[in-house]
């Protein structure tokens, strides 16, 4: 492994963080938006994965969040 390679792979990584923080926060969104369309916990927990908590935790998360602006 030289210093190019290195540097290209921790390069990757980097992106692969950031699409992933991305992901993250889009999920979340679409957990929020889940629940506000009546879709039940324990379906989202399904979908997701998440355990209950989990979702709760997202949810409420974003009761504290300001509105977007448009």
């Amino acid at each position: 492994m030289d210093k190019r390679s290195l540097t290209q792979m921790a390069s990757r990584f980097r992106d692969a963080e950031t699409r992933a923080e991305i992901l993250r926060q889009e999920l979340a969104v679409a957990i929020r938006q889940a629940d506000a369309d009546g879709v039940p916990q324990k379906d989202i927990c399904e979908a997701t994965g998440y355990t209950r908590q989990q979702v709760r935790r997202i949810v409420l998360a974003g009761e504290s969040e300001p509105p977007a602006e448009s």
